[in-house]
C-alpha cells in the first residue's frame, strides 16, 4: 500500500476576522486537501459562550484544524474533547499570538515563556483525545529568542507528546509592536526553524512565515515537513489552485475562477436561511482574480455591490454577466 501523504504538508494558517466558515468553504472550492484551520477560538467562549456557533462547521471544509486558546490545562482538555466530539481533525494551540488581548488573558506567545506549562497543556489534551494535538508558536519572544531557547521549548512539548509543531520563524516582541508589526518587524530566521527540524528529526515541523510562492514552498519543503502559508493564501487564494496535484498527487477541484463564483452564488443562497449576507461570503473572494487583467475591476464591483439589505446571491450573476460583456476580467 502506498504511504499516505500526511494532510499538514500545506496548510492556511488560522487568522482571527479571516479564516471562518465561509473561508473555508471557498477555499475548499479550491483546493480539497491542505489543511484549513479555524480562527482562535478561547476556552472561555466553548465553555461560557454559544458553542454550536463558534464549532460548527460544514463537512466540505475537511481536513480541519480546531485552534484553541487557553492557558487552563484542565479547560483545554475540555474543549479539545468537544472539539474531538464535534469531528474535528486535529486540536492546535495557540502559542504564538502577540495581541494585547491574548496577552492580558496569559496565552497566546506569552505562553513561550513557560514551556513546562505549555507541556503540561498538551498532556492534558492527549489524556482527553485520540486526535493530533499540535502547538503553533514562534521561534521565540523577546528575552527569550535564542536557538537553545527554541529547542528547548520544543524539547519539553515534545516530551508531552506534541504531535506536530508550526512554527512561525519571527521572534514576537510583547511590548511596542502591534500585531501587525510583529508580523513584518522582527526578521525572518527561517535557518532556525530548520535548525530545529535537524535537532528533531522524528517530530513533524511546518514552517510558517512571510511565504508566498509555489517556488519558496518547495524550497523550505527540502527541509522541514510541512509549509504554512498565511496572508497570502487570502491575498491570493487561486495559488492553491496547483496544490492538490503538485504535493498531494491528487486532481485538484478544477474550477475555474467563474465557476467558484458560480459555486459560492450556490453556497451564498444555501446559506441565507440561516441569516448570512452575501458580503459575509463574498469579503473573503476578493483576492480571487489576484494577478489577472481584470483584478482591479473585480475587487471594485464586488466592493461597491456586495453590501445592502437588498443584495443576494444574484449579485454574481450581474458580475458574471458584465465581466462577460464589457471583457474586463480574464482568468
Amino acid at each position: 500500500m502506498e504511504k499516505q501523504i500526511p494532510s499538514y504538508r500545506l496548510s492556511v494558517a488560522p487568522m482571527m476576522d479571516w479564516t471562518d466558515r465561509h473561508y473555508r468553504y471557498f477555499m475548499r472550492l479550491i483546493t480539497k486537501r491542505v489543511l484549513l484551520y479555524t480562527e482562535m477560538i478561547t476556552t472561555g467562549a466553548i465553555l461560557k459562550g454559544n458553542r454550536h456557533r463558534y464549532l460548527s462547521f460544514s463537512r466540505e471544509e475537511f481536513p480541519l484544524s480546531l485552534q484553541l486558546g487557553g492557558d487552563n490545562p484542565s479547560h483545554l482538555a475540555e474543549c479539545a474533547k468537544i472539539g474531538e466530539d464535534y469531528g474535528y481533525s486535529e486540536i492546535n494551540l495557540n502559542a504564538g499570538c502577540p495581541s494585547d488581548r491574548v496577552q492580558n488573558g496569559s496565552f497566546g506567545a506569552c505562553l513561550m515563556k513557560e514551556p513546562e506549562k505549555v507541556a503540561d497543556m498538551v498532556s492534558s489534551m492527549k489524556s482527553k483525545v485520540k486526535l493530533p494535538v499540535t502547538v503553533k508558536h514562534r521561534i521565540g519572544i523577546n528575552g527569550k529568542e535564542s536557538l537553545d531557547d527554541l529547542v528547548y521549548f520544543v524539547k519539553t512539548i515534545r516530551e508531552a507528546g506534541v504531535d506536530r509543531v508550526i512554527v512561525h520563524a519571527r521572534i514576537a516582541i510583547l511590548e511596542g509592536l502591534s500585531p501587525a508589526e510583529n508580523r513584518t518587524v522582527p526578521p525572518l530566521r527561517y535557518e532556525d526553524v530548520r535548525s530545529l527540524k535537524s535537532e528533531f528529526p522524528d517530530l513533524p515541523v511546518e514552517i510558517n512565515g512571510g511565504i508566498k510562492t509555489l517556488h519558496e514552498i518547495d524550497e523550505h519543503l527540502s527541509f522541514v515537513d510541512g509549509v504554512m502559508i498565511g496572508r497570502a493564501a487570502y491575498e491570493n487564494p487561486y495559488l492553491f489552485s496547483e496544490v492538490d496535484s503538485l504535493y498531494y498527487k491528487e486532481v485538484n477541484p478544477g474550477y475555474s475562477r467563474s465557476e467558484v463564483l458560480e459555486h459560492l452564488r450556490d453556497y451564498i443562497r444555501n446559506m441565507s436561511s440561516e441569516g448570512v449576507k452575501p458580503h459575509h461570503v463574498l469579503r473573503h473572494a476578493l483576492g480571487l482574480y489576484f494577478g489577472c487583467e481584470g483584478a482591479r475591476f473585480f475587487r471594485r464591483f464586488f466592493s461597491e455591490n456586495m453590501h445592502g439589505s437588498s443584495v443576494d446571491y444574484t449579485v454574481i450573476d450581474r458580475f458574471l454577466s458584465e465581466s462577460k460583456q464589457s471583457n474586463q476580467v480574464k482568468a
